[in-house]
């Protein structure tokens, strides 16, 4: 059996019904569980609309999306797209009952900017629920060792464009620092949950697949090692 067929057998055997983009599918719903059909939603980060579980239209009333790539004003997901800066969003004070940031934090230089200015446009009590890597786990840990030009090697070869790989900072990327920001910006930290699911990043080879399947067993059937395990979510509310 060759390489690629031995990984999607590995798939099937290991991981049967979970997809590329588990992680998004879990926020989905996460987002989803909290949206309301009178809010207004702020998608941080909209881009040009490559993931198709943050499209949102439909279930609010309205739905926004901010992100320096001019490919956001086209994005199909969203009701209106706007060019911007997560440092200065163009939206008026209290705009917004929900803002959500898929893997966005870790790109952030100075995230105490970015939270004081979603938590200006969010209306008293709003939400800001977000997505990001764990900085613990191996793949954040690699990245922070390696230079850009990798991470888009890398992404490439997962199928995905190189013109959509960012810098990486994770300067927002654990639950201290995410506690820490939250104090000091506005907001209460409601929930704060690590998750571990298929090994994305390890399906280039079997070899690297098995690595990946131990890891994930370890990290999820250990307690002391639950703080290793790749994707972090969070609900932050506004202070009233």
């Amino acid at each position: 059996m060759q390489t690629r067929g031995l990984v999607e057998w590995m798939d099937t055997r290991l991981y049967p019904g979970q997809g590329r983009n588990w992680d998004d599918v879990s926020f989905r719903g996460e987002v989803l569980a909290r949206l309301r059909p009178a809010d207004h939603l702020l998608d941080l980060g909209a881009g040009a609309g490559i993931v198709p579980q943050m499209n949102f239209k439909g279930a609010c009333e309205r739905v926004c999306g901010v992100d320096p790539d001019p490919r956001v004003v086209d994005n199909p997901y969203l009701d209106e797209g706007r060019v911007g800066m997560g440092e200065s969003l163009p939206y008026p004070d209290g705009a917004f009952d929900v803002v959500v940031a898929d893997n966005v934090l870790e790109h952030l230089d100075r995230p105490d900017e970015v939270f004081r200015e979603v938590a200006r446009v969010l209306k008293p009590g709003g939400r800001f629920l977000v997505k990001t890597p764990n900085k613990w786990h191996y793949v954040a840990t690699l990245a922070r060792l390696t230079p850009h030009g990798v991470h888009r090697r890398v992404n490439r070869l997962r199928g995905r464009a190189g013109e959509d790989t960012f810098p990486t900072r994770y300067r927002a990327n654990s639950r201290a620092a995410l506690k820490g920001i939250a104090g000091r910006t506005g907001y209460r930290l409601r929930s704060f949950r690590l998750r571990e699911g298929r090994p994305e990043y390890m399906r280039l080879h079997p070899a690297l697949y098995t690595l990946g399947w131990l890891y994930e067993r370890a990290v999820n059937g250990t307690r002391a090692l639950a703080r290793f395990r790749v994707v972090l979510t969070a609900e932050l509310e506004k202070r009233a």
